[in-house]
């Protein structure tokens, strides 16, 4: 169990360093293409190009990163009406549909695209687009990954006490909003 919670605060950790440090290079790409596009009038489309494929990497490692927290967007009107052992056992069914979508469509068909992209190459940096299409595999991955570790959680109990505090956190932050 401690070996699962290690795993899961490590990759919470690279993942979200990784994030920042793409949002970093975004930041600094796009002043630069604001700066010379204009102060010199000349845009740079090697910069447009970075900033798209950054984008890319860094909204698929986020949507990761977010569901291995499991602070990602959830409609709970059924679930919160389910007794403790119906509601586990619905997200655990939930789980497994996620673990489903992910080891199908992102981790293999994102294995066949990357493939299938390799010999086209981008127009100004002139990467094999492949490079581009990685990141949907390796999210797929993360994502069987961390369903696998929030099973675990599920198993042995620990997830109905942070869904109870997370509900909790939701209620206090709608309530503070609601006051002002």
């Amino acid at each position: 169990m401690q070996a699962a919670k290690s795993l899961r605060d490590g990759m919470n950790k690279a993942l979200g360093a990784v994030n920042v440090a793409l949002f970093g290079f975004m930041v600094v790409v796009g002043t630069y293409q604001i700066l010379v596009r204009y102060l010199f009038n000349k845009p740079s489309t090697v910069s447009e190009e970075l900033l798209t494929y950054a984008f890319t990497w860094m909204s698929l490692l986020a949507a990761a990163w977010v569901f291995g927290k499991r602070e990602h967007m959830r409609m709970g009107f059924l679930a919160d009406k389910l007794d403790k052992e119906k509601k586990r056992a619905l997200d655990m069914v939930i789980e497994g549909i996620i673990m489903v979508f992910a080891a199908i469509v992102l981790v293999y068909g994102g294995i066949q695209i990357t493939a299938l992209t390799m010999s086209q190459k981008t127009a100004s940096l002139g990467i094999p687009m492949g490079y581009i299409y990685a990141v949907v595999p390796v999210c797929g991955a993360l994502i069987l990954i961390y369903g696998v570790l929030n099973l675990v959680d599920l198993a042995v109990g620990k997830n109905e006490q942070e869904s109870e505090e997370m509900a909790n956190r939701a209620l206090e932050n709608r309530n503070r909003e609601a006051g002002r």
